[in-house]
């Protein structure tokens, strides 16, 4: 099963060149260029994982992953930056990111990630439908 990721970032360039090499590996990728965009595109689309640019004009990363967690506090986020600091992976973490990972991304590190995060996705659902079948089977007296 291949991935749907959303990557969220100011870059043209660096969109292009990570979404060849992210559909070169089978995944399905989206792309936007900037915050509130690609907030639209992400609270419309079922992804496995967001991929999000840390500095962006608009609003930066951390605002941007506020907002994604309050909307579906399930969607997966790794934060991407070339001027990472202890303190904003410490608080990207905090807020439910999966990872903070440093430009220019391995795209072996990133694809793992992008794994890991959709197996994260598909036991979260699971568990969800267990509990939903849990409740029917509780309500019916089963």
């Amino acid at each position: 099963m291949s991935e749907k990721i959303l990557l969220i970032d100011d870059e043209e360039d660096f969109l292009s060149l990570m979404s060849e090499r992210m559909e070169a590996r089978n995944m399905q990728v989206s792309t936007s260029s900037s915050a509130k965009d690609g907030l639209a595109k992400a609270t419309q689309g079922n992804y496995d994982a967001v991929i999000l640019d840390l500095m962006m004009p608009e609003m930066n990363g951390i605002e941007v992953l506020k907002i994604l967690k309050e909307k579906n506090p399930d969607v997966e986020v790794i934060l991407l930056t070339g001027h990472a600091t202890i303190k904003q992976g410490i608080e990207a973490m905090k807020l439910g990111a999966l990872d903070l990972l440093e430009k220019p991304a391995n795209i072996d590190a990133l694809t793992e990630k992008i794994h890991a995060a959709q197996a994260k996705k598909m036991l979260i659902v699971e568990k969800k439908n267990e509990e939903m079948i849990k409740k029917i089977m509780a309500t019916k007296g089963w």
